[in-house]
């Protein structure tokens, strides 16, 4: 079974950055779409950033313009590279991969990103 590792989490001050990235175990055929999400203390887990097999990109609103990801399907990794980070950001971030025919979707256990001064 495929396993996505997560890495490049940890503490930073306000308008810092981090780079996260994710790593699959194994190859994965048929990617449709690789992308962050986040989950705060409390709160629902949300989308951060998706980029699609075509490499087209969407970001939550709260996150355009600081964050950009990026991926390789062939090497079956996405990055999110975050900056100006906010105290907003705090959460735990997790990697994401989805494939079609056969439809499946990936986590990795996530990494923690706190964001204090």
């Amino acid at each position: 079974q495929v396993q996505l590792v997560e890495s490049g989490g940890g503490l930073v001050q306000p308008g810092g950055s981090l780079r996260l990235s994710c790593a699959a175990s194994r190859s994965i055929s048929s990617i449709s779409a690789m992308g962050w999400y986040r989950q705060a203390p409390g709160k629902q887990r949300e989308l951060v950033a998706v980029i699609s097999s075509g490499m087209g990109t969407n970001y939550a609103d709260s996150v355009k313009g600081r964050f950009t990801i990026s991926g390789d399907n062939a090497k079956n990794t996405v990055s999110l590279q975050m900056n100006s980070l906010r105290f907003e950001d705090t959460a735990v971030y997790y990697c994401n991969v989805v494939t079609v025919g056969p439809w499946k979707s990936y986590w990795g256990q996530g990494t923690q990103v706190t964001v204090s001064s």
